[in-house]
């Protein structure tokens, strides 16, 4: 059978800096919050006295913020949980008597409680869940009210990887009329044709007034230029105390699709109307696509086939922690999309908003991934990654109650992004014995395994079969609030869910590490699209991807390194990434560009020969840095990570062995050479033998100075973000990535380091303060404003170098 979806999707907010909420007038307050970790019973009270607690900003993770520990779990990088209290005063004006008022959080991690002058609002216990409360009925008009929130997590170590603590996304208060759109109530779902294409619009009103009310709803489209080029309106009569619904269908003659390499967005304005007034506007941004999956060809982006080549990413960045700014994102999604990158999986929970909205203006596709377990719990390594004695806290214990309405919540807040593809119901929830165990795992059948495996079946062990229970219960909330993409899940051990139900509720199949199953169950199950949903890094993994025409793709595990699912003392998390903590581009990530990117490129990095005779003839490494320092005549062996057809080396300007020709074993051409210091090039060429790329490595000297590679020179006032890159450089200016130097950051003006990140993973030392040792020669700098325009003087030092300087106008 082939699976077919037509459509265009839509962004929900009224401006860049608008809540995620489709309606009324939503106001940022992330600023002036109070915090404590001390434990008190009555700090939810307007009368609490919190002048001593801490001053913060949101997003605010306190996680991060604390000091790295052997005796916490490394399932969440060291790094401890408890509980905290969140305080603010928010006055609202008498003028607003006739308004609807909400409280809408983002993210808060997690078992959040939220208060009003005292009273309990409401509660939400998943943590990257977003959500809102009416707190009209509790706000005293035109006084201060006081919003305190209570975040519990004691349970610390609830998570395979870290996750933060506290209110890490933003906050917003929203002011409405009390009839106005419904939460995440505009959803644009376009038919994309030949040559007519239409915009379809569903419009969810709520009318919270007193009486019935009689509404008109236009929706005008505008063009990426800001022309309008459909429009059309409809009138609506809602009951009082109740909802109402329309749809629209708008009318566009050869849209502008929205791509990978052309990201067009369109602009979906939507307003109410009462008595010719406006009560609501809102609007979204939303593109023209259509997709394709078939289990025999694979994918197609507005009919064009192709592989999706991506990459799963977890919420934190390193010494940020889960506080993420949105510039931070931006800057590494355009790099990873500089390396060949085209789709990324929310690994394993919803995201902030962000994110999605950068997907969409980039052009990168999205697998967004709600859960990584259901209804019992999975281990949790407390000493090292698959060390020791697992831990089993986490979030099952509310999956009863909330896990429907978790999911439904994201699929409404993420419907309407043009960049996500997919809804991924589970990560993993089907690894064997990991909870779920089945017969087959005895190795007893036939047909199925020849020997024990996974430790055997366990009769004790819940029931595999409820697998296919639980999914068909999700796909079925999905698809009662989008229809227009596939359902899908990350299928751990797929031989056993092959048993169940499981796989057969998904639209389209993610296999996680499974390469060795593409063919067989390709056969075997000829209507199930499959795919890579979590993939090892190397050359024998991708080509399975490249040379299988009914596999669309892969996302490799990981796209950037995290925080958490840390080793053994000292590590601070999994550092399998393309990109490092900081953001910047590891030798496997060239290795990953070469096989990725169609602009050419090469890459040359080096190590020492193995001296183990058996370890000599190990496949080229693809995580070779680019050093050239080391003893002369010893012999090293040079890597090129290349697109050409062949590649060459220069050494000093003269050829040093052999022109090779393109690996296809390894995906890697390598040499091993006696080591002489100076210049060593790696010349990539294409099938004519004429350069197409070229990449140097110099042998460097002592370190003796600090410079800015590069930085913004030009900030906002309101926690406009500057990053920084520092490297270490010899006197001749050349990198010198041996060096391990300690850096000291100062700033005057408005503005605050947040933090320093070199990327090393067993540096376990002090984060929070303003010196740090650089690793690979470099470190990031992550500067944020405090509010105020004016000038930054920001200098780097450091014992025995020379010392560079940088200003930024903060406007």
């Amino acid at each position: 059978m082939k699976f077919l979806c037509l459509f265009a999707l839509s962004i929900c907010f009224s401006c860049i800096a608008s809540a995620q909420v489709s309606f009324g007038k939503p106001e940022k307050i992330i600023s002036d919050w109070k915090f404590s970790l001390q434990p008190s019973s009555n700090a939810a009270m307007p009368e609490f006295d919190d002048s001593k607690w801490q001053s913060v900003n949101i997003p605010h993770d306190w996680s991060v913020k604390s000091q790295l520990s052997p005796t916490l779990a490394s399932a969440t990088g060291y790094l401890p949980g408890g509980i905290g209290w969140y305080r603010r005063s928010l006055s609202v004006p008498s003028a607003m008597k006739s308004q609807k008022v909400y409280l809408y959080f983002e993210g808060v991690y997690n078992r959040s409680e939220v208060f009003i002058n005292g009273k309990l609002v409401g509660k939400r216990p998943n943590g990257y869940i977003s959500f809102m409360y009416d707190v009209t009925p509790y706000i005293s008009f035109g006084k201060e009210n006081t919003i305190a929130v209570r975040v519990d997590h004691s349970q610390s170590a609830d998570s395979r990887w870290y996750t933060g603590s506290g209110i890490y996304r933003d906050v917003w208060v929203i002011y409405a009329n009390p009839t106005h759109i419904a939460q995440w109530g505009v959803f644009a779902y376009p038919i994309v044709g030949k040559q007519q294409s239409s915009l379809n619009v569903d419009v969810e009103i709520d009318n919270y007034a007193g009486a019935n009310s009689s509404v008109t709803i236009t929706n005008e489209l505008f063009s990426p230029e800001g022309r309008s080029v459909s429009k059309g309106s409809k009138t609506l009569k809602v009951a009082a105390n109740s909802k109402g619904k329309i749809s629209h269908s708008l009318q566009v003659s050869n849209p502008r699709l929205w791509s990978i390499d052309n990201p067009n967005l369109y602009t979906l304005r939507t307003t109410v109307t009462k008595d010719r007034k406006v009560i609501d506007q809102s609007t979204t941004k939303t593109g023209f696509r259509s997709f394709t999956f078939d289990p025999d060809k694979g994918f197609a982006l507005n009919n064009q086939w192709m592989k999706m080549k991506g990459v799963c990413l977890h919420h934190d960045a390193g010494a940020l922690g889960s506080a993420v700014p949105r510039e931070v994102w931006k800057r590494r999604l355009e790099t990873l999309k500089e390396l060949g990158v085209n789709a990324v999986r929310t690994s394993h929970n919803p995201q902030a908003p962000d994110l999605y909205q950068l997907c969409d203006e980039l052009g990168l596709l999205v697998m967004n991934e709600a859960f990584d377990e259901w209804r019992f719990p999975k281990r949790k390594w407390l000493e090292g990654w698959n060390v020791g004695t697992p831990g089993y806290q986490g979030t099952f214990d509310f999956f009863e109650e909330w896990g429907e309405r978790d999911l439904a919540d994201m699929v409404k807040r993420d419907r309407n992004h043009i960049s996500v593809f997919a809804w991924s119901i589970g990560n993993e929830v089907d690894y064997p014995n990991d909870p779920y165990s089945h017969p087959i795992l005895a190795g007893t059948q036939a047909d199925g395994f020849t020997q024990a495996i996974y430790g055997g079946f366990k009769k004790d062990a819940p029931d595999a079969m409820e697998l296919g229970v639980i999914a068909k219960r999700l796909a079925a909330v999905v698809k009662q609030h989008d229809r227009s993409r596939p359902v899908t899940a990350g299928l751990a051990g797929v031989a056993m869910s092959n048993e169940t139900a499981y796989p057969g509720t998904l639209d389209i199949a993610g296999y996680n590490y499974t390469e060795n199953r593409y063919d067989s169950d390709h056969k075997k199950y000829p209507k199930r699209v499959i795919y890579g949903s979590e993939n090892r890094h190397d050359y024998a993994a991708w080509k399975a991807v490249r040379d299988n025409e009914h596999i669309f793709g892969q996302f490799l595990w990981t796209g950037i390194d995290y925080l958490g699912e840390s080793g053994a003392w000292p590590s601070r998390g999994f550092y399998s990434g393309l990109l490092d903590f900081g953001g910047f581009i590891k030798p496997r990530g060239f290795f990953r560009q070469s096989l990725w990117s169609e602009k050419p490129m090469a890459y040359a990095g080096t190590y020492p020969v193995p001296t183990n005779k058996r370890r000599a003839n190990d496949e080229p490494s693809m995580d070779a840095w680019p050093i050239w320092n080391y003893q002369d005549g010893q012999q090293i062996r040079v890597v090129c990570y290349t697109n050409g057809a062949s590649a060459k080396l220069l050494l000093n300007g003269k050829a040093i062995g052999e022109q090779k020709p393109y690996n296809d074993e390894y995906g890697i051409i390598s040499w091993d050479i006696p080591y002489a210091a100076g210049k060593l090039e790696a010349v990539a060429l294409n099938k004519n033998n004429e350069e197409i790329a070229r990449y140097a490595l110099t042998t460097s000297k002592q370190p003796y100075a600090l410079t800015i590679k590069a930085g913004e020179k030009s900030i906002t006032k309101d926690q406009g973000l500057a990053q920084i890159y520092l490297q270490v450089v010899d006197e001749d200016g050349i990198p010198v990535v041996l060096s391990d130097n300690e850096v000291t950051c100062q700033i005057e003006g408005p503005a605050t380091l947040l933090a320093l990140e070199a990327s090393n993973n067993t540096d376990m030392s002090d984060y929070t303060d303003n010196t740090h040792r650089v690793y690979h020669g470099k470190i990031l700098s992550y500067i944020q404003a405090t509010g105020k325009a004016g000038q930054v003087k920001v200098r780097f030092s450091s014992p025995w170098l020379k010392a560079v300087e940088t200003t930024i106008e903060v406007k």
